[in-house]
């Protein structure tokens, strides 16, 4: 036995079958593998528009402390959450990206004991989460390329401890309608706990928009998550958060690493959040690039599945691995999305004018080469 053989056998068992997160592949990585400049990203659906100024001058206003521990509690940024969406500050917990709330609610509440539903198509740290802690997944076959409440509800059983629900869903950017998800919340039975991630929440068209931290009274088992990483613009800093019982929030927080938000990270965050300006220039830029995606597709006669989010997932009709990898030869980083059983697709992120102009330019080449 080899020394990486016994450090294998070292692992517990759901991390010894874990396959690592892929990320969108970064553009300092294509320009080393291709030698290419002028790269242009849409592969991991981040704010073309790039941070709130606001955001920016609280970083650099907190440059001189750095030799500080931030609020561990990060008080200002959950006093300014709960004045927002008029919760209190005993319901809110931080994260270093909602993607570290998600795992601390499978470190929380999930033992290898425990069954977790997620639907096909759904975002691939739901099962990573789950295996982490040898809890069972359990996927439901998607309806139409979201989820099947229905289908979701029959499965659960007295095993069955954490129900994940992405909406709008990524990679495919559906949405469920706000009776339907409100039905099958209530429906739950207490034991099972309800994780909405609504990381794309401010893409939703207001009119169709879940209002999801109003429910949290009468449905104490469930967990809201957001994020700045989107629409705010800060996905390098790592900043999310939830809203649920206080209960459950004081669990999540025995969980939580000290410091786990950074000081930057909180005070941008705060910032951004009050700088209305600037989100409703980043949504105003993602419809109007929705639509050139769009009309951009029409025209290459592909189809593609209505998103509600900063992305869309579009049928390229042949590998979308293929495409992909002619597209980076061509400067366009976009996501292959094989890995959530829809190999003919390509998710592409929302950019600016010109890098939607340039992106489907590139698709019509690659489209030809493949």
């Amino acid at each position: 036995m080899n020394i990486t053989d016994n450090f294998y056998s070292l692992a517990t068992p759901g991390v010894q079958r874990l396959v690592p997160y892929t990320p969108g592949k970064p553009i300092e990585e294509l320009e080393r593998e291709l030698g290419l400049s002028d790269i242009v990203k849409l592969a991991s659906n981040e704010n073309p528009l790039g941070p709130s100024p606001m955001a920016l001058a609280a970083i650099h206003a907190s440059l001189p402390d750095l030799a500080r521990y931030p609020d561990g509690n990060g008080f200002k940024l959950k006093r300014a959450l709960a004045e927002k969406f008029s919760v209190e500050m005993s319901q809110i917990t931080l994260g270093n990206g909602s993607n570290e709330i998600l795992e601390l609610l499978a470190r929380a509440f999930l033992t290898p004991a425990h069954e977790v539903i997620f639907s096909q198509h759904a975002f691939a740290v739901y099962p990573i989460v789950t295996q982490a802690v040898g809890a069972t997944g359990v996927v439901i076959p998607a309806r139409a390329y979201g989820h099947d409440l229905d289908a979701m509800l029959a499965a659960v059983n007295d095993k069955t401890r954490l129900v994940f629900i992405a909406n709008p869903n990524n990679p495919t950017g559906t949405l469920l309608a706000s009776d339907e998800l409100r039905r099958f919340i209530a429906a739950l039975p207490s034991h099972v706990l309800c994780v909405l991630d609504e990381a794309y929440y401010e893409f939703i068209d207001p009119k169709s928009r879940a209002d999801s931290i109003a429910w949290l009274v009468d449905h104490p088992n469930l967990i809201v998550t957001r994020t700045f990483s989107k629409a705010y613009g800060l996905a390098g800093l790592r900043v999310g958060y939830s809203f649920s019982n206080p209960g459950i929030a004081d669990f999540l927080n025995r969980v939580r690493q000290p410091f786990n938000n950074n000081m930057l990270a909180l005070a941008a965050a705060e910032a951004a959040l009050a700088d209305h300006e600037h989100l409703q220039r980043t949504i105003a830029i993602n419809n109007d690039g929705m639509q050139q995606l769009i009309d951009g597709f029409r025209q290459l006669g592909l189809e593609w599945i209505p998103s509600a989010g900063n992305f869309v997932s579009v049928d390229v009709k042949r590998s979308g691995e293929g495409v992909y990898q002619a597209l980076l030869q061509k400067g366009v980083i976009v996501r292959p999305v094989a890995n959530y059983e829809m190999p003919d697709y390509l998710r592409i992120s929302i950019g600016t004018p010109a890098e939607n102009s340039r992106c489907l330019e590139a698709l019509q080449a690659a489209l030809a080469d493949v």
